[in-house]
């Protein structure tokens, strides 16, 4: 059976909305791998597509995150029977990869650095015992913001965009456990910001936008910080990650060996590609 059509199956089960449900793919169709990165052969300096002959359907596949073990492997599917995104996940438990659906209508995942919370936008979820919590409320300040992407740092500072085409990419430190005043930014960015990374040590942040003179319909860019605590310039990560297509949602793994992206091609069909975090450096001014 195919993975696509296992999930359809796994669709027609009533979802707990704590855990997954989950269904052990153990047949020809499902590769057996390694423990990491779906047991998918390191990629070079030049962008792959990451684990084609498992996650890669028809649809979109998008917006994804790793737990820092890299045994869970999140991302949201659009297309077809998925007629909204959809929470999905790959995790490995006994000695195989088994993937499930989480949730219907689940937002852009992002983990922390230790693991204990799935960011998704203004929601969260919080690990425990037995797996994820029910979907919580993120509350103050962010409660009336329409945000995707809500990533943050080892000190838990919180750097996040809105679903506007003018929206500032924000940031909010946490002090005593209280998120702090929102502040934007001081980037010089273009008119479409969204989907940022920051950096464990926050050391530089990623993001993708619309500016001049980029490769495509939005472009990946970093920026470091300097030794002022200022922001550097934008820099594009160059026609190796950006093309005439939509680039986006950059991310380097919890073990920073790899830069993940997502390029979309219009509608309901996107891929997720890696290559090596080496080419992060490359562009760090010397």
């Amino acid at each position: 059976m195919k993975i696509t059509k296992l999930l359809v199956l796994i669709w027609a089960i009533s979802l707990n909305p704590v855990c997954a449900q989950q269904n052990n793919v153990s047949n020809p169709d499902f590769p057996t791998l390694e423990n990491r990165y779906l047991g998918q052969k390191s990629p070079g300096i030049i962008p792959e597509l990451f684990a084609p002959d498992i996650i890669r359907t028809e649809f979109r596949e998008g917006a994804y995150a790793f737990t820092p073990d890299l045994k869970e492997f999140y991302f949201r599917r659009r297309g077809g029977v998925y007629k909204n995104n959809t929470l999905v996940v790959i995790q490995y438990k006994n000695n195989e990869w088994t993937e499930s659906i989480v949730e219907p209508g689940g937002g852009e995942p992002f983990i922390s650095s230790n693991g204990t919370i799935m960011h998704l936008g203004r929601k969260y979820k919080e690990r425990t015992k037995s797996g994820w919590s029910e979907t919580k409320k993120l509350g103050a300040p962010f409660q009336d913001i329409p945000i995707m992407r809500f990533t943050t740092s080892d000190k838990g500072t919180a750097y996040f965009d809105e679903a506007t085409e003018t929206g500032p990419i924000r940031y909010s430190r946490l002090i005593d456990g209280i998120y702090q005043k929102l502040k934007v930014v001081d980037i010089d960015m273009g008119n479409w910001n969204a989907h940022p990374f920051i950096a464990p040590d926050e050391s530089y942040l990623i993001w993708d936008d619309k500016k001049e003179g980029g490769f495509g319909d939005s472009d990946l860019y970093i920026s470091f910080r300097q030794q002022d605590g200022s922001w550097g310039t934008a820099i594009n990560l160059g026609d190796q990650i950006n093309t005439k297509y939509e680039d986006a949602y950059g991310t380097i793994t919890p073990d920073g060996k790899y830069f993940f992206f997502v390029r979309s091609y219009g509608g309901d069909k996107a891929d997720i590609y890696w290559v090596d975090a080496k080419i992060i450096e490359t562009l760090r001014p010397q």
